[in-house]
């Protein structure tokens, strides 16, 4: 009885096969459907009814007449025969190539579901991801093969489907081991990247980092490190992975996925160098001192980014897509881009900013440190996909050049905008000499970038200092200081006028002119001005001196003559008036004077000296000549001795040391 109904269910289950089976397509899924659902119907069995179905409807059509043989027909002609079991086509030799292709689809589609409904990840169990990168190599060969073939496409889109399906689970799988390569199993050696030995010099084994993923803390100082993120195992589960992708026609989701599984270690990393992303309206609007805090910070991130965090992404790249070029061009680009952009917007920023003369120093810290890294960018930006960014690094530098430039010239306008309204007391050195002196001097600790960029080559010799002949300061920056200085003492001679004493104008030119020398003379001022500018500044310090000597000292030396030898003296009445103007000039003189500042220790050695010189021998000869006289007699006063005069003298000039 047992038998008799496991009969009629075949036959129940053959008859439905052919009512609704049009195609041998068809039909095996019909197949498939009863085998899965019902152990007694497996598909052997249904193949063996099937035939005999197939062989007795023959039979009847053969030998009977009439009705018998058209109902044979209609049979044998909507139901097509089914295709043989798969075994039975192995060993009866060449497979038909149609039939053939649809049961591999259908065997593989069967493999590659189990793989694609896990809920863990294959990549787990060495065993199941060999397996399943078997699978999909046997799939991939099909869609090629039947894409040759070109004669079932409804066949060909359900492979295609199929590997979509498969692909987007190797997609989650490349993601989750580049993010979370701890959960995967060790690799067997022989795999991508390993003989069998130990690769620590291939991939950096050595740095005793093993299989953990190495984060960034904090910027460094020594830039000679490389970040592997990946262990030798991970790198060559993700490149098997890559390489079924890229074979797939898969190559640029391959690559997208690789971007967005590396770009939050990045934007990470970036995000712990205290780099946070601003606008060029905010940078515009943000007050300098704030400005130079996050310039302190972009320095050493700037630094960091490109000259560790991007190679060290470029050498991971180029070892997970190792032999798939384009596509890991691409995924390096699309990983590091945004970050980049950021760093480089910031630096853009700042170039289209204030060009206030003492953001200088701060810019040119930055336009060195873009310069440095140009020519180390190249090997690192040589693809195509990535040259662009090489060039908006470049680009940024020029515009840091650009600015330096900018800034360093309106030094000149502030200069020439710097009021001449108050006069410094005493004559002192002038705030604005200090300012430019120092500013200038500064300046020249960053003198072969300022070269550099004075005649327009930014970053050209990849931070090869320029050629500079100490001999001949005629370079495009010696040039400018000249011009610089030139401006500077314009804006001097047009404050002395002033005082409304010539003689306090010409000890304000003397001070500040002295002071320009001495900072000359004490940086590489020197150097770009010449021996030949310094001797002119001196010869103008010299003829102030003479022109204070004359104006003050003039009067007095003309009143205190007292006639040519070898002539009649005069008599001793006009040489006591001589005497009392003396009194009087020296008086004023020395009142006023002693109130005026030489800054320069020498320079007021010097002019006192020269003072004494003049007024000395015409004073103590009017004293002696009046001494001598009978007219004068015992009764000559004498309000300053020649000793009180060279007293007075010396202190000359000490202002409120006095």
């Amino acid at each position: 009885m047992a038998e008799d109904g496991e009969e009629k269910l075949l036959a129940t289950v053959q008859h439905i096969v052919q009512t609704l089976g049009s195609s041998d397509t068809m039909t095996e899924d019909i197949l498939k459907v009863f085998s899965n659902y019902d152990g007694r119907l497996s598909l052997d069995k249904l193949y063996a009814a099937r035939t005999a179905a197939a062989a007795a409807a023959a039979s009847g059509g053969g030998g009977g007449g009439g009705g018998g043989g058209v109902v044979g027909e209609r049979s044998m002609t909507t139901s097509p025969p089914l295709p043989p079991p798969p075994a039975a086509v192995s060993a009866a030799g060449p497979r038909p190539p149609i039939t053939s292709m649809e049961r591999t689809v259908r065997a593989l589609d069967r493999q590659i579901s189990q793989f694609v409904a896990m809920d863990r990840l294959i990549w787990a169990d060495s065993a199941d991801a060999d397996a399943f990168l078997e699978a999909v190599d046997d799939l991939i060969g099909t869609v090629q093969e039947l894409d040759a073939a070109g004669t079932n496409r409804a066949l060909l889109d359900r492979a295609d489907e199929l590997l979509s399906r498969c692909m987007a689970r190797l997609e989650d799988e490349f993601r989750a081991l580049i993010e979370r390569p701890d959960d995967a199993a060790p690799v067997v050696p022989g795999g991508f990247g390993s003989d069998g030995s130990d690769d620590d010099d291939d991939f950096g084994g050595g740095d005793g980092y093993g299989d953990e993923p190495i984060p960034i803390a904090k910027p460094v100082t020594d830039y000679d490190v490389v970040i592997d993120a990946l262990s030798p195992g991970s790198i060559a589960n993700v490149h098997q992975i890559a390489r079924r992708m890229v074979d797939a026609g898969f190559g640029r989701e391959c690559a997208e996925a690789y971007a967005a599984a590396r770009r939050s270690f990045v934007d990470e990393s970036v995000a712990r160098l205290g780099v946070r992303s601003r606008t060029a309206e905010e940078v515009h609007a943000s007050p300098w001192e704030e400005l130079e805090f996050d310039i302190a910070r972009w320095i050493p991130a700037f630094n960091m980014v490109f000259r560790i965090l991007i190679p060290s992404e470029r050498r991971l790249c180029d070892r997970v897509f190792d032999g798939l070029a384009p596509f890991g061009d691409l995924a390096f680009i699309a990983a590091v881009r945004t970050q980049a952009l950021q760093l480089i917007s910031f630096g853009d920023a700042i170039s289209s900013s204030s060009r206030a003369p003492e953001r200088l120093f701060r810019v040119v810290d930055m336009y060195e440190a873009v310069r440095d890294i140009l020519p180390d960018l190249d090997p690192v930006f040589s693809d195509p996909y990535s040259a662009a960014l090489r060039a908006e690094v470049s680009a940024m530098c020029n515009t840091l050049g650009s600015s330096i430039k900018s800034i360093f010239m309106e030094l000149e306008n502030l200069i020439r905008r710097d009021p001449a309204r108050v006069a410094a007391q005493g004559g002192v050195i002038h705030p604005i000499t200090r300012y430019v002196m120092n500013y200038l001097r500064a300046a020249c600790g960053s003198r072969q970038t300022l070269e550099e960029v004075m005649e327009g080559d930014f970053g050209a010799n990849g931070g090869a200092p320029v050629a500079v002949d100490p001999d001949r300061p005629t370079s495009s920056l010696a040039v400018h200081i000249a011009w610089i200085m030139d401006v500077l003492q314009k804006n001097l001679e047009t404050k002395s006028k002033i005082y409304r004493d010539p003689s306090l104008a010409s000890i304000f030119l003397m001070n500040n002119g002295k002071y320009i020398i001495q900072k000359v003379n004490d940086s590489e001022l020197g150097v770009l001005l010449g021996d030949e500018w310094i001797k002119q500044m001196t010869t103008r310090v010299r003829r102030w001196s003479m022109d204070y000597q004359r104006t003050t000292w003039g009067k007095v030396t003309s009143v205190l003559q007292t006639g040519s030898p070898g002539m009649g003296g005069l008599p001793a009445k006009a040489m006591l008036q001589k005497l009392r103007m003396f009194n009087t000039y020296f008086g004023e003189i020395y009142a006023a004077q002693s109130e005026w500042v030489i800054a320069d220790d020498q320079l007021r050695v010097d002019i006192r000296a020269a003072v004494e010189e003049t007024v000395m021998p015409v004073y103590a000869s009017l004293i002696a000549k009046l001494k001598s006289s009978p007219e004068t007699g015992r009764d000559l006063f004498i309000k300053y001795t020649p000793e009180d005069v060279v007293a007075h003298i010396q202190h000359l000039f000490e202002g409120a040391a006095k």
